[in-house]
């Protein structure tokens, strides 16, 4: 397959985070990608994401553009776009950030902070699976899943 597959609309978010934790590694080549992705979670970004912002602004325009998708000019169905709102839901639930509450005293992730890294761990690992069966081989940087 050509490098013009089209991505599902649910990898939106996954590619968002992803590549974000590549320029992290990119910035900073001595870390691992767990450090990478423990850095992400301090990030604009992840605030961005985390919010519901960046569904939030995509959804606007697909709103003001009738549901014609920018990137793939085709028009988003309604189940496609419901499903679109569960992954929002999902993600502002699953990341839920308290802050200073990351760490305990004993420097382990506090549960609902490891269930954020969890959660964007699996969806780096669905962006790569998409890369690897769609022969997208050359966008897979983080090795998740080898």
């Amino acid at each position: 397959m050509s490098n013009k597959t089209e991505k599902p609309y649910v990898l939106r978010a996954a590619e968002f985070v992803y590549l974000n934790i590549i320029q992290i590694k990119k910035q900073n080549p001595e870390i691992n990608n767990i450090q990478a992705f423990e850095i992400f979670m301090t990030t604009k970004e992840y605030e961005v994401l985390s919010s519901g912002e960046f569904h939030d602004k995509w959804f606007l325009k697909l709103k003001n553009n009738k549901f014609i998708d920018s990137i793939t000019k085709k028009k988003i169905n309604a189940e496609t776009f419901r499903l679109l709102e569960l992954q929002k839901d999902s993600m502002v639930k699953l990341l839920m950030k308290i802050p200073k509450l990351y760490y305990t005293k004993s420097h382990f992730p506090l549960e609902i902070s490891q269930r954020a890294f969890d959660h964007l761990w699996r969806v780096c690992e669905s962006y790569e699976m998409w890369c690897k069966e769609t022969n997208q081989e050359n966008l897979i940087y983080l090795n998740i899943i080898d």
